[in-house]
């Protein structure tokens, strides 16, 4: 019975092409997208799973009171760790501190390299359960040793056997105690390329200094319970650590310690007011939701072409009924049909991902593949084309298999004027969801170029930034800055603490004319030297700048407008104010900076005075090319810093990078809105040719009578742009409500234009228009004789 049934299947399938085509070609492109979608939402739900104990890892972190407003901190200061392991023994297993993840200089023999990696205390590599390639992971108990990453191995020595080799971070000779394989890039810590002994960065005068202060807040902390069921209860014993500790300075944060599991360090790192708020899980949702509905839009198609040819089914089901099939025979007839061909579509499918998955990866910014050998994959993807040809092929099956048999014998069947609104409905639904997509892609896009385009106050262009690996650079930077400007390379060159495209230190304490007592200040501090505003180009609102050489401007600072505001000054140049037991005189004021997020509001800051800073900025000469200025300035790099890779990077591209999250969804989604629009103009394409099938011998007749042909193209036209009209009218006031909550989000936003919707209704139009007027004219321009011959 079941080979009958395929076999008459796969009669129907190859005797209908057009019809089979179509059914095969979007639901294959629907089963792509849904599965293109399953391995991104498997990717981002099996974050950090490469760690055994992914349960059991927490981030240990603070939230502090600012005015009223809680922030929450990844950055802690170290004596919490020591305080953990004392008082909180037996609740943890592992309590580590580390560096922030950052560039180092690794050497070994004439080879250089600038590798990413951290100083971590001993127990780090058996908590994160590295999986060693050689050596084990207990090597960092040896404070002159070091552990690398299989990549970085490969890259220094060609192999991953170099246990005991002796080589070079920064300054410090260090013996390679073993090779770890690279973390995943699905992994929160995967661009840790080194691990080196915590004891190596404690030696640090910045480190040795915040050994015992509670307010340098500048380090990270990982913990692993001791039982991961007991995470909450443990968070909740160690919340006063700091606060118990704090001065009164630090008190008036009232900082309260927190464990923040792994499991939601990527999919939830967004936090307002102290509470986790979501963050990259809403874009799992909504691609879920994307990829079930782009299904269903295959599934319709299905749905709309098999009901739309039931008459000519009719006749074979009146006979199969006549000749003693049975409702349930005809109906797992029909659905074999349905299954045959989701399996077909699905075969296809494999195809088209494999096809795709490169520039999937590269839109996406992951590494994804087909997992081939996974045996639930296959239960997953058949189990998925199998629901799929079922849901698909449910209601024709039903519908089909109910004809009378009586009716349909004597020629009497018809389907009546309200057969057809069902299959109209399900055009409408089709396309209600695609123009939702397009309006949702198109303010996505503005949102960014919107931000984009929001004046940043500083000049972007031509502006480099270079981090040393060594002091040898910063002990001859006077003479690294003549030889540039003698030979024309640059226009300026300065230092700071902080990266201009990069988060700031903040710091507190502050005392002004003015200040309300109960005002817990909070400030972005940059320390700067006496060139940086020539080199980025600020912008003063009023004030001057800082002056070369000048002793007296040791003692002045300058601030944004942001600062300026907060603190309620009037006329703050020449104001005086006090900060770490010393007084310091406002030199200017200057315009607004965007230096972390360009979505939310800028922080009050305050540049002052240094000498010596960590990072080196220079504004290239706008006369010369940037080719022949790089040039130029890796040559004087190397000249006072020999040894050390010349690394630097382009602020408008360290810039840009701020908008690759918003960029990537806005590609995909526009990626999927396509998709979504090909499926329903092909349901169209399909509907539009039964249709002028249909009504052959109407056409004919009227050409005779003397229809034009733009009369009939219009005649079969106008059924599908009602449709269409009807779909942008559910479609506007959705969408609208949709995006309008979304642009909530974020400080800044663009509008909502009606020209927008009115663009998107007009191009929904033209596509409709477009998809439908090839059979159309086609059926207008057929021959009249041909189609009324058997008259």
């Amino acid at each position: 019975m079941i080979k009958n049934y395929l076999k008459v299947a796969w009669r129907n399938l190859v005797k209908n092409k057009v019809h089979s085509f179509i059914n095969i070609i979007s639901l294959s492109v629907g089963m792509t997208v849904s599965m293109l979608i399953g391995l991104w939402i498997w990717s981002e739900l099996s974050f950090d799973r490469y760690h055994k104990n992914y349960e059991s890892i927490a981030r240990v972190m603070q939230n502090q009171t600012t005015n009223g407003e809680i922030s929450s901190l990844k950055a802690m200061p170290i004596p919490v760790a020591y305080q953990l392991r004392h008082l909180y023994a037996s609740d943890f297993k592992y309590v580590i501190l580390s560096s922030w993840t950052n560039p180092h200089l690794i050497s070994f023999k004439d080879k250089n390299l600038s590798i990413s990696g951290n100083f971590m205390e001993p127990d780090a590599p058996e908590m994160l359960t590295l999986k060693m390639l050689s050596g084990n992971r207990n090597g960092l108990k040896d404070p002159a040793s070091i552990l690398l990453s299989q990549s970085v191995a490969k890259a220094i020595f060609g192999n991953t056997n170099v246990a005991d080799k002796v080589i070079k971070l920064d300054t410090s000779s260090l013996k390679i105690a073993g090779v770890y394989q690279d973390l995943p890039a699905n992994t929160s810590l995967s661009n840790i390329s080194f691990i080196a002994p915590w004891a190596i960065y404690a030696r640090t005068p910045d480190v040795t200094q915040a050994e015992s202060d509670w307010n340098q807040n500048s380090f990270q902390i990982f913990a692993q319970v001791a039982t991961a069921r007991d995470m909450a209860s443990v968070s909740s014993k160690i919340k006063n650590i700091k606060f118990d500790n704090e001065d009164g300075d630090g008190k008036q944060f009232k900082p309260e310690i927190f464990l923040y599991p792994m499991s939601r360090w990527h999919l939830y790192s967004e936090f307002n007011n102290g509470v986790s708020a979501g963050g990259d899980i809403k874009y799992v949702w909504l691609f879920g939701i994307v990829g079930i509905f782009v299904m269903v839009l295959a599934c319709i198609n299905f749905m709309n072409l098999s009901t739309a040819r039931s008459e000519k089914r009719a006749r074979e089901v009146g006979i199969r009924k006549a000749m003693g099939s049975l409702q349930g025979q005809l109906i797992l007839q029909f659905l074999s049909e349905s299954l045959l061909t989701a399996l077909l579509a699905f075969a296809v499918s494999l195809f088209l991902t494999q096809l795709v998955l490169p520039f999937f990866n590269n839109l996406a910014g992951k590494q994804i593949s087909i997992l081939w050998a996974d045996p639930v994959f296959w239960l997953c993807g058949i189990g998925f084309a199998a629901l799929s040809g079922l849901f698909a092929g449910s209601y024709p099956a039903f519908y089909l298999s109910s004809f009378k048999p009586v009716k349909v014998m004597k020629g009497v069947f018809r389907l009546g004027s309200m057969a057809g609104i069902p299959r109209k409905a399900l055009v409408v639904a089709q396309f209600t969801f695609s123009v939702i997509m397009i309006i949702g892609t198109i303010v996505v896009f503005r949102q960014v170029q919107f931000v984009k385009n929001r004046p940043v106050g500083y000049n972007r262009a031509g502006l480099v930034m270079v981090r040393p690996y060594s002091e040898t650079l910063h002990r001859h930077i006077g003479a690294f800055r003549n030889d540039l400007l003698q030979a024309g390379a640059i226009a300026e060159v300065a230092e700071s603490g902080n990266q201009i495209t990069r988060g700031s230190r903040t710091s507190g304490g502050f005392k002004w004319s003015g200040k309300d007592p109960n005002l817990s200040d909070q400030f972005a501090t940059f320390a700067v030297t006496a060139q940086y505003g020539k080199t980025i180009g600020w912008q003063f609102k009023a004030g001057r700048d800082f002056s070369k050489g000048s002793v007296a401007d040791q003692d002045g600072l300058v601030l944004n407008e942001s600062a300026v505001k907060y603190m309620g000054l009037k006329n703050p140049v020449g104001q005086v104010i006090g900060w770490n037991d010393k007084n310091y005189t406002i030199l200017g004021v200057t315009k607004d900076m965007v230096v972390e997020s360009p979505y939310e509001p800028i922080k009050p800051t305050i540049f002052y005075p240094t000498t010596e800073a960590g990072i080196i900025n220079l504004r290239i000469n706008p006369k010369i090319s940037t080719a022949d200025a790089l040039t130029a300035i890796e040559a004087t790099y190397k000249k006072y810093a020999p040894g050390e890779p010349f690394d630097y990077k382009f602020v408008d591209e360290e810039y840009a990078d701020k908008f690759n999250n918003e960029e990537r969804i806005g590609k995909l989604a526009s990626s999927f809105a396509g998709l979504a629009i090909f499926i329903s103009c092909l349901g169209l394409f399909g509907m539009a040719s039964f249709m002028a099938e249909q009504r052959t011998k109407e056409i004919g007749v009227r050409k005779v009578l003397g229809a034009s042909a733009f009369t009939l193209w219009s005649l079969l036209s106008k059924d599908f742009i009602l449709l269409v009209i009807i779909s942008l009218a559910i479609a506007t006031p959705v969408g609208y409500y949709f995006m309008h909550n979304w642009l909530q989000h974020y400080t800044y936003h663009t509008g909502l234009p009606w020209w927008l919707f009115a663009a998107t209704a007009a191009g929904s139009i033209t596509i409709t228009l477009v998809t439908v007027s090839y059979q159309s004219i086609k059926a207008a321009l057929a021959n009249p004789v041909k189609s009324l011959r058997s008259e």
